[in-house]
């Protein structure tokens, strides 16, 4: 209201009848001119809007998601804070308050299925298969993004972190990008994963021409070609033994 107070004040109405009309106290109203934004205020103002456009990037994305994406934008809140701006302005997951039967319901695609389950490459750099797999450790999750060629059956790129946010597919795919140099025109296919519909993967798509695919809701055989990759990986190496460390896994997930 005291915006609107010294507006009024500007047309000649005076700040003691604009008060009395209001039912505003002056003194604080003369201390919030003095000075109109604190500096508490501004930052809570700029982390409020990297929580929106983290928010209105992806809608699925909880309050804990999106103060991690504030983070990577150079934010130091706290998580209370980060809870505290994103309830007072209604920034919940869509899907939040209407859960399925195993907790998780997947958006909406940002790609058409392409492929099919038809899991064949003339040549390489035709067809790309990417997903997520977790496994545990003492410290917590690890979490692995792996992309595959089909022509060759061969990992092109991958990316580990304790944390499985959009970054996580986009390093992979940069990462496969960088070992394979021309990949235009090659198709992605993918889960409906929220870390493959956010909108800095779908950009990382664009910038290399590639073309992205994505299969149906709750239909594991339409990337059953990337599954048998992680069952393989899942016998082979992580239930092979208790890892104390997220590093102990790392090493042994690249080796």
């Amino acid at each position: 209201m005291y915006p609107l107070v010294r507006e009024l004040a500007v047309d000649g109405i005076p700040v003691t009848v604009t008060c009395r009309v209001l039912d505003l106290a002056r003194q604080p109203y003369y201390r919030w001119l003095a000075n109109p934004v604190t500096n508490a205020e501004l930052a809570e103002a700029y982390l409020a809007n990297a929580l929106f456009d983290a928010h209105r990037d992806d809608p699925e994305f909880g309050y804990r998601y999106l103060a991690d994406e504030a983070r990577d934008a150079g934010h130091t809140a706290c998580d209370r804070t980060m809870w505290r701006v994103c309830s007072s302005n209604g920034w919940w997951s869509a899907f939040g308050k209407k859960r399925g039967k195993n907790g998780k319901k997947p958006g909406p695609p940002v790609h058409d299925d392409l492929v099919q389950r038809g899991f064949t490459a003339d040549a390489p750099n035709q067809l790309w298969l990417a997903d997520i797999t977790e496994h545990k450790t003492g410290e917590g999750k690890l979490y692995l993004c792996a992309i595959k060629d089909v022509f060759s059956n061969r990992i092109v790129g991958y990316s580990i972190s304790d944390r499985m946010k959009s970054r996580l597919a986009v390093d992979a795919l940069n990462s496969a990008v960088a070992r394979r140099g021309a990949v235009a025109g090659c198709i992605l296919h993918t889960d409906r994963g929220s870390q493959f519909r956010f909108r800095k993967f779908v950009r990382a798509l664009g910038r290399h021409d590639m073309v992205g695919s994505m299969g149906k809701v709750g239909a594991a055989g339409d990337n059953a070609a990337m599954e048998s990759f992680f069952a393989l990986l899942q016998k082979n190496v992580l239930d092979r033994r208790n890892w104390a460390t997220r590093q102990e896994l790392r090493i042994a997930i690249v080796t």
